[in-house]
């Protein structure tokens, strides 16, 4: 089982390494540094969940035992579950905010 794991990591992580090589291409054409920002935010939960969750194959990958065994060897690592549901949510709410701000309004103005 150990070799399906780190298979499915491999491809997890050359999906990542795509993810960050296609969107590192694309031009971002923003009206001010918080487009800037929340963009970069909006990138970061993207191509951040495919390598969290990599992380998790990777992980189930490195524990040896089988059964019963296996699930009390992984809740130590239950705190694991946060890092791609709050990559997740970065990238909703980054996107959220940028599909809100208008190119029409002047930089500042997006609080109003």
């Amino acid at each position: 089982m150990r070799t399906v794991e780190l298979v499915v990591a491999a491809l997890f992580i050359l999906a990542g390494l795509r993810s960050l090589w296609s969107w590192s291409r694309r031009r971002f054409d923003g009206a001010d540094v918080v487009d800037h920002l929340l963009y970069a935010l909006y990138l970061t939960g993207r191509i951040g969940l495919w390598f969290s969750i990599a992380g998790v194959f990777l992980i189930s990958a490195s524990i040896d035992v089988e059964g019963r065994a296996f699930l009390d060897e992984f809740a130590r690592y239950r705190w694991y579950i946060m890092v791609p549901l709050l990559l997740s949510a970065v990238q909703f709410l980054a996107g959220y905010a940028l599909g809100r701000r208008s190119a029409d309004e002047p930089p500042g103005d997006h609080l109003s």
